[in-house]
């Protein structure tokens, strides 16, 4: 009879237990849930009702404004250039981190991370600091002609630290996966070192170098510390969209800053989508 009575009591006990882990798992699930729209999904909708609510021609309208316009134009322009530097550096520097032995490896490998870490607009003080018209090396290139801040080529440039780290860190745990024994394979087969990595590491990594590309471009079009310190914000000439969306909020037009800041959401998302499903795709057939 005891017996029975306990096997009663275990199950029960049993029973009870597995209905707490369920109803545990479901409220972290809601947490996780409720959190990620309140963060995310609510300012996401906020800023998409304000932008159409005057309709889709408004909106049109704003975006096509020359200024507008102009302030898209030479956003996309510095984030494909950024985007092409930064795949092809970012490739090579993850690549000698993996496969080289030297000194300071270790030290470089920490300070990938760092532009991380720096809030961008003190990114944007150092390049004004290292390139101004006051700086020694900028009074230098500015003599010869090459005018880098407060014009185009310096948000480049902030584009390129502000990113780099998102393709090396893409394609370093790729190439660290990677069997070392097919690259030595072509070099007893008379390969020379960029032929090996051509014909044998590139197709193995490509994937990863276009996801850690995407990325960077997607990143590259809402930035605005580092932008706003180094561009000199000139309408039609050096203001990118981002700083146009803060300009316009700043005179009052809320309507033209969330149009703007809605194509630039939807851009950015689209972008960060297409780098997702295509790692999965690597990650499914690879």
């Amino acid at each position: 009879m005891s017996t029975t009575v306990e096997l009663s009591g275990t199950r029960h006990e049993g029973r009870w237990g597995a209905r707490r882990l369920r109803w545990g798992r479901l409220g972290l699930r809601a947490a996780a849930a409720g959190y990620l729209l309140l963060m995310v999904a609510l300012p996401l909708v906020t800023i998409a009702r304000e932008g159409l609510s005057r309709g889709l021609g408004a909106l049109v309208r704003a975006l096509w404004h020359p200024v507008a316009r102009s302030a898209l134009a030479l956003t996309f322009e510095t984030a494909l250039a950024m985007t092409a530097v930064n795949a092809v550096m970012g490739t090579l520097i993850a690549y000698v981190l993996v496969r080289y032995r030297f000194p300071g490896r270790k030290l470089l490998d920490v300070v990938i991370d760092l532009p991380f870490a720096i809030p961008t607009l003190v990114t944007g003080m150092m390049l004004v600091a290292l390139l101004g018209p006051h700086a020694a090396l900028g009074g230098l290139l500015q003599g010869a002609g090459l005018r880098i801040v407060y014009a185009p080529p310096a948000i480049a440039i902030a584009l390129l630290f502000v990113t780099l780290p998102l393709v090396v860190r893409t394609v370093q745990p790729v190439l660290m996966e990677l069997d070392h024994s097919e690259e030595e394979a072509a070099y007893t087969l008379g390969a020379s070192e960029w032929s090996a990595f051509r014909r044998v590491t590139l197709p193995a990594i490509l994937p990863a170098v276009i996801s850690g590309a995407l990325q960077s471009f997607a990143r590259s079009l809402g930035e605005f510390g580092s932008v706003v310190v180094v561009a000199g914000n000139i309408p039609r000439r050096t203001l990118t969209a981002a700083v146009h969306v803060f300009g316009e909020v700043e005179s009052g037009d809320v309507h033209a800053a969330s149009a703007m800041s809605l194509l630039l959401v939807t851009v950015s998302f689209s972008v960060v989508l297409a780098a997702d499903a295509y790692e999965r795709r690597r990650r499914r057939h690879g």
